[in-house]
């Protein structure tokens, strides 16, 4: 069956209608297909065998049932009264062909009436002052259509107002509408009616917590902003509940507010435990028709209260193996990173901190060891910042100190060659020193790991380098490297650069249930050297493909530019100081947990010139519009609501790195070195 909603004189949207249907169609489409249904009517309806299997597998059709269309109707009607449309009519019409029905709804709005007259009758005294204060929010005014939707919302809001300011019992069913309609004008009757309207105090607080979890009872004083003698306020409350559940110490925290005379009010903060060490394994693994492998797995442990205070300490080991099978070919990189984070600003006193989100200090330092076929190398680096949000939608990382050291070792004779006859290569892969400060700012409209509505982000990330170094350049001795006399520190050159990256994306949802999905994403970024450097570090140039950028590509296999695979490196490690890139993914639920996707990408990386050193620039690596490399592919994911997992599929379109005139890939040739397989977790943007 399906579902036709046609409207009689005035239109209402749409998305106001086809919740209030009782019969659906069936979910799940795909340009008018359902494969779940599809499945089901590969079984012959006895349920037995293989045919019980797929009516399993499968979604059963949705059979029509006239009683339901006359529900829809009730409900459409009701529902557009309390949007004000009054005397609304629905009719249902069912039209069938063959065994198909189709149903439509024929609706007629009813007369709207504009509010032309309100009259406030509100109690005297305390109360009515902090009324008559707040009389510029109220959010029905003259003008307005008379709705019980509007109405409700009134309430709501002004209860919430006045819980705020002390009136603890004061909720929405102390407000009472009644409008009269008779005559040509509406006049609506705003009343208040309770009495007397009482300010509640706060009188005992009491927090109570396991005593199995060691947490220091200072600390939750600190974090409770429930103070007895204080005005009752339910900000107050909400911004406690927040505090203490972001220390993610306690399972659940629940707050009880108990009157005990007429005007004060007990309260009882109960916190319920959880445990503390944990710990959290990831997986990314990938390959290409060229036959390169990657395999990345990652463990964290963790523990949520390890001083007793809210400390989180989190230990992270991670792998990252890539090979070609059958030949010598083989890389391999170990890495562990250890962060310490305080719920705090350390060095600013905890109980003058406001509001309901607690920044955190973060300590951070890692480890790496890369063993490539061209060079071994140790990378180290520490971290010392703070991370935060503001409200539920904006967050933010600040780094004041980030320092990187790394050392190269083992250099093979042939890739030893290749940096002396390439200088700017080599600068780009000795050993330095970075040191400098970082800023992330991410705002998101749904927060969740799996997200289950339309939303949007941005993320900026900000990294400058050398800076503060510079200022101390005279105290330093100094070197030539390539034109530019550098400055070193415990004999290493130190880098000074400034590189930003900016990532937008957008969900839309649509279709029956807002059950498909269209994924928009754009990532631009830059590094600008100057001063002390020549080129950026290694670890911060950019680079595209793998599981989550370009998929027709393995990582680091696309770019700069026109360039091809460079031959210097055994396993792919293509990079540049710029980066674009365009995605744009369809998204759609097939069946059980499982989702499909098309996507379709545009991008790839580039080199620009050092200034005074031009020459040591390739052309082909250069910014150009003909060099955009583009693919396209197929995914399946399984959609556990708590983590997804997916499998893509992605294919070249447009690979810039093949000769000229040859560029746009033929589908013949996908299985033939232009393609690439990805396994990941959680979508890729």
């Amino acid at each position: 069956m399906a579902n036709k909603v046609a409207f009689e004189g005035e239109k209402v949207s749409s998305s106001e209608i086809t919740p209030y249907i009782r019969q659906q169609a069936n979910k799940g489409l795909v340009f008018g297909w359902s494969p779940a249904l599809s499945i089901y009517n590969w079984s012959d309806g006895s349920g037995k065998g293989i045919n019980r299997f797929w009516e399993a597998l499968g979604t059963a059709p949705v059979v029509l049932d006239p009683a339901q269309v006359q529900s829809s109707c009730t409900n459409i009607a009701n529902h557009l009264e309390k949007l004000g449309y009054y005397g609304t009519r629905v009719d249902g019409e069912v039209e069938y062909k063959g065994r198909k029905a189709w149903v439509k709804y024929v609706v007629t709005p009813g007369k709207r009436f504009p509010i032309d007259n309100i009259v406030y009758e509100v109690p005297d005294g305390e109360f009515g002052e902090a009324f008559r204060a707040d009389s510029a929010n109220v959010t029905v005014r003259v003008g307005d259509f008379l709705s019980e939707k509007a109405l409700e919302a009134e309430s709501t809001r002004g209860a919430g107002v006045y819980r705020n300011q002390g009136y603890y019992d004061f909720n929405k069913n102390n407000y009472a509408f009644e409008a009269d309609t008779l005559t040509d004008r509406t006049t609506l009757y705003y009343r208040i009616q309770a009495d007397p309207i009482l300010k509640y105090h706060i009188g005992d607080v009491n927090i109570i917590h396991p005593a199995g979890i060691p947490i220091r009872e200072s600390l939750l004083r600190k974090f409770n902003r429930i103070q007895p003698g204080a005005v009752f306020n339910e900000q107050m409350i909400n911004e406690t509940y927040s505090r203490l559940s972001a220390l993610k110490v306690f399972n659940s925290v629940s707050i009880e507010m108990t009157p005990t005379d007429s005007a004060t009010v007990d309260c009882d903060i109960r916190l319920s435990g959880l445990d503390q060490l944990g710990f959290k394994v990831n997986l990314e693994a990938s390959t290409n028709s060229s036959g390169l492998l990657g395999f990345q797995p990652q463990l964290n442990i963790y523990h949520k209260n390890l001083f007793h205070g809210g400390e989180w300490l989190d230990l992270g080991f991670t792998g990252k193996w890539q090979w070609i099978p059958r030949t010598d070919v083989f890389s391999s990189e170990l890495g562990m990173t250890a962060s310490l984070s305080f719920p705090r600003l350390l060095g600013f006193p905890l109980d003058r901190l406001r509001g309901e989100n607690i920044p955190r200090t973060e300590f951070k330092t890692s480890f790496s060891y890369q063993n490539r076929p061209e060079y071994r190398r140790f990378l180290t680096s520490f971290n010392f910042g703070y991370t935060g949000q503001i409200g539920s939608t904006y967050f933010y990382q600040i780094y004041p100190l980030q320092v990187n050291l790394v050392k190269l070792y083992d250099i093979s004779l042939d890739f030893l060659d290749t940096l002396i006859d390439y200088p700017y290569l080599w600068n780009t892969f000795e050993d330095q020193i970075d040191a400098g400060v970082g800023v992330m700012l991410y705002h998101t409209t749904n927060s969740d790991v799996v997200p289950k509505t339309a939303y949007h982000y941005e993320r900026l990330r900000l990294d400058a380098s050398g800076n503060v170094l510079s200022l101390f350049d005279r105290f330093f001795p100094s070197e030539e490297n390539m034109g530019l006399v550098q400055h070193l520190i415990f004999g290493l050159p130190y880098r000074q650069y400034v590189q930003a990256e900016l990532n937008l994306g957008r969900v839309f949802r649509f279709g029956w249930g807002d059950m498909q999905q269209l994924a928009l994403h754009m990532m631009a970024g830059a590094g600008i050297v100057y001063g002390n450097s020549i080129s950026l570090p290694f670890e911060k140039q950019f680079y595209c493909g793998g599981a989550n950028s370009m998929r027709g590509w393995q990582a680091r296999t696309l770019g700069p530019g026109y360039e091809p695979q460079s031959e210097i490196f055994k396993i792919p490690s293509q990079t540049g100081n710029i980066k674009f890139e365009a995605d744009v993914e369809y998204r759609f639920p097939s069946v059980w947990k499982l989702e499909g996707a098309i996507f379709a990408e545009v991008g790839n990386v580039w080199e620009t010139p050092v200034k005074g050193l031009e020459s040591y620039t390739d052309a082909e690596a250069m910014p150009s519009f003909g060099s955009l490399a583009a693919d396209w592919g197929l995914g399946i994911r399984v959609n556990l609501d708590f983590i997804l997992i997916r499998l893509d599929a992605g294919f070249r379109i447009h690979d810039p790195a093949r000769a000229e005139g040859d560029r746009w890939v033929r589908p013949r040739d996908w299985f033939h070195g232009s393609s690439a397989i990805h396994f990941g977790v959680g979508y890729p943007f």
